[in-house]
């Protein structure tokens, strides 16, 4: 018997991980589409790449140690925004090439680690998330990263707002580019972490960068880029969570391919942007 679209929704919200899924997935989506909007704005994709990849063997070592998944990944997030700094300031290597070669390091270690240190580690889960299968305490665990990452956006956001536009105009009227470079890394490893929950190591950084891009399509003020990143990105994670619930595909998938059809839907539709508009124009 065909389901009712009513029941299409309502039915998975009977059980318990659903509900978990859907809430978490939501959040992590509006704090990673909120993150997306400085990261499109500044350039940072490889950037947000090279992190989501780092955390990887301190996800392996926070396991195998007993502590928070999300501390070991935040520390070696950090670690590796740390060593890329120090190898692009030590060496006459460009930053495009140190990050490729920091994140493809760490991402092997962490694959070494997971062959070698005895744990019940699912390697696909932290490659690809499980938001249907999370549990309570990381529930709560994202919720507080969560909150740090959007209450320090608000309180910086002029001042982040203002680098990611233009940093030699920052740096000029006396505000600390330095600080604020580095609070941005830190805030991305914070995303990183959160979105380990939803779509894993591997699809993270589309959760970074798709939500911003696709509103960068849509509008030319930054508030309202941050506002539709956040929807955007939260419907996204929604109905990627029911897609793949009933369809009984992969969660981080899912939640990833729906934030690319949004995407394309604004890259030929947008009003401004649209390449159907841009044609239209100039015939």
């Amino acid at each position: 018997m065909a389901l009712s679209p009513i029941d299409l929704i309502v039915d998975p919200l009977s059980y318990e991980f659903m509900r978990r899924a859907l809430m978490v997935s939501a959040l992590v989506g509006g704090v990673c589409g909120l993150l997306s909007c400085y990261m499109t704005l500044k350039g940072w994709a490889l950037m947000g790449d090279a992190v989501s990849h780092a955390v990887m063997p301190g996800v392996v070592v926070a396991y195998a140690l007993g502590l928070p998944f999300s501390l070991g990944a935040f520390v070696f997030g950090v670690g590796s925004v740390a060593l890329i700094g120090f190898v692009k300031q030590k060496s006459r290597i460009k930053e495009d090439t140190v990050i490729g070669l920091v994140f493809t390091g760490f991402f092997a270690l962490g694959l070494v680690l997971v062959s070698k240190i005895k744990s019940n580690i699912d390697l696909m889960h932290i490659l690809f998330g499980s938001p249907l299968g999370i549990s309570q305490s990381d529930v709560t665990q994202t919720l507080i990263i969560s909150f740090i990452v959007v209450m320090v956006l608000i309180v910086f956001r002029r001042d982040l707002m203002l680098y990611c536009f233009d940093a030699t105009h920052a740096r000029s009227i006396g505000i600390n580019t330095g600080m604020l470079h580095y609070l941005l890394l830190t805030l991305l490893s914070l995303s990183a972490v959160v979105g380990l929950q939803t779509v894993g190591i591997i699809l993270v950084v589309a959760m970074l960068i798709t939500p911003g891009a696709t509103a960068y399509l849509l509008t030319d003020r930054f508030d309202r880029m941050t506002l539709l990143a956040v929807l955007s990105s939260a419907i996204s994670s929604i109905l990627g969570v029911y897609i793949s619930y009933w369809s009984d595909i992969e969660t981080g998938g899912s939640i990833v391919l729906v934030q690319t059809f949004i995407f394309l839907l604004a890259f030929l539709f947008a009003p401004r942007y649209g390449i159907i508009k841009n044609t239209q124009f100039s015939k």
